[in-house]
């Protein structure tokens, strides 16, 4: 049987068990959460969700670790979301704290699962991850370029006035604003988002997306964005499920790619059955590979932070 838990059940969480649930990604859903009740009462209302939409996986809810046993994927979501005037980095701290926890009981009770992790600031939090699990780094990734890539295609869409199915993007580096958005690996029906609009829309449109979830945390005002993320996160758990072999950019393990060792970053990335298949090296300009670098800095500036905690060893 193939089993998914996700850790989580707030916004993105719950939406995450939906999506897996409705998309038949695994036969069984588990959802897990502190909060006593929560992932019972989503669970019990996304089963019977499936009497209508006609989809065939049983979605557990609960509190124990012991039913995440011999999950094949872990989701992680569970953390403090982003309020109003907070970055990233803002939620080192706490949310370390329960990577760990739940890094602990998905060793003993899952060693072999592959890990998305979707938890801010995202790049710090699946190296904290990968840390505390001692798994292959390839079995652990971080949910960030899918989603990034997502915002700067409805941008794009939404300027040249055309389908967003249509438009494919890249976008590189921390989950952050140091995020490097790539319109010269960027399409649109095929065609290079350069060719079809100027600098100044394009700069535009970047700096947008590098402020993407902050716009919408500054609309909502109590939460953060969970739709597209929970999406981008299944996006991921298919491919390493059913070995799609999808090419997608995620926070992968760095050992001397693009200049770069020993983090994790966003980078094009082959995602299937053994998690991160391999990490796909793009010809960046020098002021590409530039802003390359720094973002890695500031993840590098985050790990530091973790390490003065006390959350994060060596």
């Amino acid at each position: 049987m193939t089993k998914v838990t996700v850790v989580g059940a707030g916004f993105v969480g719950m939406t995450c068990a939906q999506r897996l649930a409705e998309q038949e990604v695994a036969e069984e859903v588990v959802l897990i959460d502190i909060l006593e009740g929560r992932p019972q009462g989503i669970a019990l209302d996304l089963n019977q969700a499936a009497a209508v939409e006609g989809y065939q996986c049983n979605v557990v809810g609960t509190n124990d670790p012991a039913d995440t046993r011999d999950s094949e994927l872990f989701i992680m979501t569970a953390g403090l979301p982003r309020k109003p005037g907070m970055d990233r980095s803002d939620l080192l701290e706490v949310n370390g704290k329960i990577v760990n926890s739940v890094a602990d009981y998905v060793v003993e009770g899952s060693p072999n699962a592959k890990v998305i992790v979707v938890s801010n600031p995202l790049d710090t939090m699946v190296y904290l991850m990968a840390a505390r699990l001692g798994f292959e780094k390839n079995r652990v990734v971080g949910m960030a370029g899918v989603l990034d890539s997502a915002r700067m295609a409805y941008f794009l869409s939404e300027n040249h006035g055309g389908g967003v199915k249509d438009v494919r993007c890249m976008v590189l580096g921390g989950h952050g604003d140091s995020m490097v958005p790539m319109p010269n690996f960027s399409t649109i029906d095929g065609v290079s988002v350069p060719a079809l609009m100027p600098q100044s829309e394009i700069e535009a449109i970047n700096t947008r997306t590098q402020h993407g979830g902050a716009e919408i945390v500054q609309l909502l005002k109590t939460g953060s964005a969970f739709y597209a993320p929970s999406a981008a996160a299944v996006a991921m758990a298919k491919s390493i499920i059913r070995g799609e072999n999808r090419l997608l950019p995620a926070a992968a393990w760095l050992d001397g790619q693009y200049g770069l060792d020993g983090l994790y970053m966003g980078v094009p990335c082959v995602l299937g059955s053994r998690g991160v298949e391999r990490v796909v090296e793009l010809e960046l300009g020098e002021e590409e590979a530039a802003k390359l670098q720094a973002s890695a800095e500031a993840i590098r500036s985050d790990l530091q932070a973790l390490r003065d905690m006390g959350l994060l060893e060596g």
